[in-house]
């Protein structure tokens, strides 16, 4: 038997050398030859080494990597660990390897504004990112790629137009509430928690037509809270399952986030529900409501329940969790800095005291200073990455200097971090690190500055966001004339899908 099995097993083993030497023969002439002659045509040359990162034997399959990425998430400096590198690395694209693979990491401009607008159809979101994310979420705007997204965007860019983004009655009602939320005897409050508050209830009035109310005051626990809790846990859990990939599902406690999305959809579905009997009795058309809900106008344009549930949860991340993280920025930066919080009240006093409309909040100045320097210091998405669909090319990042077009394979990740290239002190001066709103005075910024993305994919939510955030910070300096820091920690990360402030922001107000 054993003289038989011998002569076998070599005969396999050869039979599969045979087979791999003629695929890889073909592969050469077609695949490889193509790719030497885009390499050739377009001067690439390799990303400078990294011997730290993704070479034996520091960082041999990519432990190293993930054990100081896991440490960053625990310390709460993930971001500044990323910033960290590239000073290191001495160069704005580099390699690294994590778990067996190599992932290009960049922050230069010009290769951003490659993938996401000149080469953006080379480019999708990767099948990473959107397996953690779509059994959450659903298949709307932000999960998926191609023509669906397109059908997606062209689906959702109505309901984004200047007079729904305008109209600030929404806004006065839940900032009203908060206000009563807030203690007038200048014990300690954390305003991040509240704003996390704020921006469910008004996301979910705009989008469903009912306010979830978690600021109520009185408001017994019920579904309503509920539902802000398991939105809460379940996009922790997608974040954690993005970063960490099939370790992810185990660590997010999958029997957790089963429930919690269950619940959510079941939640929103109630709202689809009398969303589409509206349309099925055409009240809707008759354009009698007196405000504008988002459900209502995009019941007009599918009667898909489960598309619609999609992109109202998709819409609701980006319009709750954004806005909510960049008040929570903005106010913690107010509580420590008494010259920038003086500057604004005196920008903000000049309205007598009269809740702002639309048109003069667009010409204050100093307030959209203030919130376009928080998200550059502070991104509310700090990071991103994208897949090659195709083999393409990057202008930026090969050579020693990083000056040279860099090869990218289909299939390789690109991933970018907003939050060390906003810091670059080479595009925004030698006090880069610094909060200083003056510098929007003159500064005109280009592919540099992506707090909302860019290209084809930039958010549509973004003068809504910025609206309600610069609404709800006058409306609260208009009730408070003070504002004490109860912290002395330095700002740290906590990072979900976005990115808020660890622990929170923890103030004092006195009363105006």
């Amino acid at each position: 038997m054993a003289t038989f099995q011998l002569p076998t097993l070599l005969h396999l083993f050869l039979v599969s050398i045979f087979f791999y030497v003629i695929y890889r023969a073909h592969w050469e002439l077609t695949t490889g030859a193509s790719r030497r002659a885009l390499i050739k045509n377009h001067g690439c040359e390799p990303i400078k080494r990294n011997p730290d990162y993704n070479y034996f034997p520091n960082n041999v399959i990519g432990y190293r990597t993930l054990l100081e990425n896991l440490a960053g998430l625990r310390e709460h400096n993930f971001l500044q660990r990323i910033h960290n590198r590239y000073i290191r690395h001495g160069s704005y694209t580099m390699v690294q390897r994590i778990i067996f693979t190599d992932m290009i990491q960049t922050i230069e401009p010009d290769n951003l504004k490659t993938v996401l607008a000149l080469n953006f159809k080379d480019y999708s979101l990767g099948d990473r990112r959107t397996a953690a994310i779509i059994p959450f979420l659903g298949r709307g705007i932000f999960t998926t790629d191609g023509a669906a997204w397109q059908h997606s965007r062209e689906l959702l860019r109505p309901n984004f137009t200047r007079s729904q983004v305008g109209d600030l009655t929404t806004f006065e009602t839940h900032v009203g509430q908060l206000i009563k939320n807030l203690p007038r005897n200048g014990s300690t409050v954390d305003l991040q928690e509240l704003f996390f508050q704020l921006t469910m209830d008004s996301a979910t009035e705009f989008l469903f037509g009912e306010s979830t109310n978690c600021l109520a005051q009185g408001t017994a626990p019920g579904p309503n809270m509920k539902f802000a809790e398991c939105w809460n846990r379940g996009q922790e859990a997608c974040a954690e399952r993005s970063r960490s990939g099939k370790l992810g599902k185990l660590l997010a406690s999958p029997a957790q986030f089963k429930k919690d999305t269950q619940f959510v959809e079941e939640f929103v579905d109630r709202f689809v529900r009398k969303g589409l009997e509206l349309r099925k009795n055409m009240d809707i058309e008759k354009g009698s409501e007196e405000r504008y809900v988002f459900l209502h106008e995009l019941v007009k344009q599918t009667s898909d329940p489960v598309q619609i549930r999609s992109e109202l949860l998709n819409i609701l991340l980006a319009g709750r969790d954004t806005t909510a993280s960049l008040l929570s920025d903005v106010w913690f930066i107010l509580a420590r800095r008494p010259d920038v919080w003086q500057k604004l009240r005196t920008e903000v006093d000049a309205l007598g005291g009269e809740a702002p409309t639309y048109q003069q909040i667009k010409e204050m100045k100093y307030l959209r200073a203030v919130l376009n320097e928080t998200l550059r210091l502070y991104p509310v998405v700090p990071g991103n990455a994208r897949t090659a669909v195709v083999d393409t090319i990057l202008p930026l990042g090969g050579g020693e200097d990083g000056k040279s077009p860099i090869f990218v394979p289909k299939g390789q990740i690109v991933q970018y971090s907003v939050y060390a290239m906003h810091r670059r002190k080479d595009l925004y001066g030698e006090d880069a690190e610094e909060f200083k709103p003056e510098r929007w005075e003159t500064y005109r910024p280009g592919w540099e500055y992506l707090p909302f993305n860019g290209g084809p994919r930039i958010c549509l939510g973004q003068q809504f966001a910025l609206t309600e955030a610069s609404y709800t910070t006058i409306r609260l300096m208009q009730e408070f004339k003070n504002i004490e820091s109860r912290s002395n920690q330095p700002w740290q990360e906590w990072l979900t899908l976005t990115c808020a402030v660890h622990p929170g922001t923890l103030v004092g107000l006195t009363p105006a």
